[in-house]
C-alpha cells in the first residue's frame, strides 16, 4: 500500500480501532490523501528528522462515519476536508517528550493549530497539529476540561 511519507505508512495514517470494531471504512479520497501528505511533509517529517527518533502517530485520518462514531467535532481537521490533522505521542517510545515536540513545532514550523492536549503544565498527554495548504493561523492552544467536564481551549502561553 502507498506511503503517506517516508516514515508514515498508509495503514498507520488510516488506523482506527473504532473503524475496525464497527466495520466502518476509513479511507481518504484523493484530495484528503493529498492534504495528509502535505501535513506529513511540512510538519511530521521535519519533526522526525530533527529529533531522529520514532514518533507515534496516535490519530491521523478519520472518515466522517468514524468521526461521528467517536463523537468528534464536525469541524475536526482529522476529517482532512480543509487541511489535515494528526495527534503525536512521543511518550510511547520514551526517547523525547511531547513537550519537546510541541515546542519544536511552535518555534520552527508553519502550522494551522497546535494543541497541548491535556496532561500537566510540564508535558501534554499528546500533541495535536494541523496544517493547511494556505491560510494557516499559527494558533497554539491548550486543551483542558472545564468545571463541567467539557473540553475547552485557551491560548498557549509559554511554560
Amino acid at each position: 500500500m502507498e506511503k503517506i511519507s517516508k516514515h508514515i505508512s498508509y495503514t498507520e495514517a488510516t488506523r482506527s480501532n473504532t473503524a475496525k470494531k464497527l466495520g466502518i471504512p476509513n479511507d481518504p479520497n484523493p484530495s484528503q490523501l493529498e492534504a495528509m501528505k502535505l501535513l506529513a511533509e511540512k510538519v511530521f517529517e521535519p519533526v522526525r528528522k530533527f529529533f531522529g527518533v520514532p514518533i507515534y502517530v496516535s490519530s491521523f485520518f478519520r472518515s466522517k462515519k468514524v468521526n461521528e462514531a467517536i463523537k468528534g467535532a464536525n469541524t475536526s481537521q482529522h476529517l482532512c476536508n480543509n487541511g489535515a490533522a494528526m495527534d503525536l505521542d512521543a511518550d510511547v517510545y520514551g526517547k523525547i517528550s511531547n513537550k519537546e515536540i510541541f515546542l519544536y513545532i511552535l518555534n520552527n514550523l508553519e502550522f494551522d493549530q497546535l494543541i497541548w492536549e491535556f496532561g500537566t503544565d510540564s508535558n501534554p498527554d499528546w500533541v495535536h497539529v494541523s496544517y493547511k495548504k494556505t491560510g494557516n493561523r499559527h494558533e497554539p492552544l491548550v486543551a483542558y476540561k472545564d468545571k463541567n467536564g467539557k473540553t475547552s481551549y485557551k491560548k498557549y502561553e509559554k511554560r
